[in-house]
């Protein structure tokens, strides 16, 4: 039942491999391929890449 969720819950990993990391949702309908956003690295104190991990 998890894998036919709408919204299944993500996690988003630093692409700086800095192993800092995001938790969120993303609508299955509207975003089928794998997630990326720039968002904040507060190892590397500026924004990079995370791309969605499986």
């Amino acid at each position: 039942m998890a894998s036919t969720e709408l919204r299944p819950i993500v996690k988003l990993r630093s692409t700086a491999g800095t192993g800092v990391t995001y938790v969120t949702r993303k609508n299955r309908r509207n975003d089928p391929d794998r997630m990326v956003l720039r968002k904040y690295d507060c190892v590397l104190r500026r924004h990079v890449e995370f791309r969605e991990e499986r």
